[in-house]
């Protein structure tokens, strides 16, 4: 009797001590949370299926146990939408990635006026960050990390919009001054090389890399300045906090129809998606 007493609860901690192996981040899982998205169809922003892709975000972090934030504001008449999911106490990281995709391919060679699904640039960054909502430790958090996901990054030059206006929005409606920002756009695709981006903090850039090349990426971050670029980490950079872009802009399906679920991988996806965690976790 006292042996099986001892077997059952022994029994007991090893289930125990499996339910609490750490999650890790899939590549697998980041691709379908793209196909997801895609399922809606093209999400510029002020549409239907942008707003629909909001409410699956906003679902799924709540889903995770993320405390979620909506910041709803308008610009030239056109309602938009980040969303913000929050997580642990310290120093704010905020991790972020637009989700709205451009109005049209303006750069497609055959049909400029045509929809844009956006795999690569729109899904792709979102997808990342909610497959880090499933599998950070966020008990182990010693930092406060904000996931957030900006609308209207994509219209910059249509209709007499810049870029990022959705980050643009929460840079200057922040309440607290972040550690860190860091943006992830266009991480998908299939051929991944991501270089310094002229804008981004070198020292962050740095820290990141250095993450990349403990988990063998070497070949995939390159620690050499290649772009200057426009994007969701300059309005934050530009009050003077440390942001980095982490985007492969060697993408040929750029603003064209040819970017789709077929350009990304999510080999691709889960590089990223580790670098992010083991950096947020360590």
């Amino acid at each position: 009797m006292r042996n099986s007493l001892l077997f059952f609860l022994l029994t007991l901690a090893l289930l125990a001590g499996c339910g609490s192996t750490p999650l890790t981040f899939s590549g697998e899982e980041a691709y379908q949370q793209a196909a997801a998205q895609l399922a809606l169809g093209p999400r510029p922003t002020g549409s239907e299926a942008g707003w629909a892709t909001g409410d699956y975000i906003i679902e799924r972090l709540k889903e995770l146990g993320w405390e979620t934030e909506e910041q709803v504001t308008e610009f030239k008449g056109v309602k938009l939408r980040n969303i913000v999911g929050r997580a642990g106490k310290g120093p704010v990281i905020i991790v972020g990635a637009h989700y709205d995709t451009r109005p049209h391919a303006d750069l497609d060679p055959v049909n400029p006026n045509q929809s844009i699904l956006g795999a690569n640039d729109g899904a792709s960054g979102a997808a990342v960050l909610l497959e880090l909502a499933r599998v950070l430790d966020r008990a182990a958090l010693d930092k406060a990390v904000w996931l957030a996901f900006f609308d209207a990054e994509d219209r910059g030059h249509l209709d007499g919009w810049p870029f990022s206006v959705g980050a643009s929005y929460m840079a200057e409606n922040l309440t607290t001054t972040p550690q860190a920002v860091i943006v992830l756009d266009m991480v998908g695709d299939r051929d991944q090389q991501f270089y310094f981006e002229r804008n981004s903090d070198p020292d962050l850039l740095a820290e990141l890399w250095d993450v990349a090349a403990s988990l063998g990426y070497q070949d995939q971050f390159i620690s050499q300045i290649k772009w200057s670029i426009i994007d969701d980490h300059t309005p934050f950079a530009a009050l003077g906090l440390p942001a980095a872009d982490v985007i492969d802009f060697d993408y040929p399906a750029w603003h064209t129809s040819a970017d789709t679920l077929d350009q990304i991988s999510a080999e691709s996806l889960e590089r990223v998606g580790r670098v992010m965690e083991v950096y947020l976790e360590r």
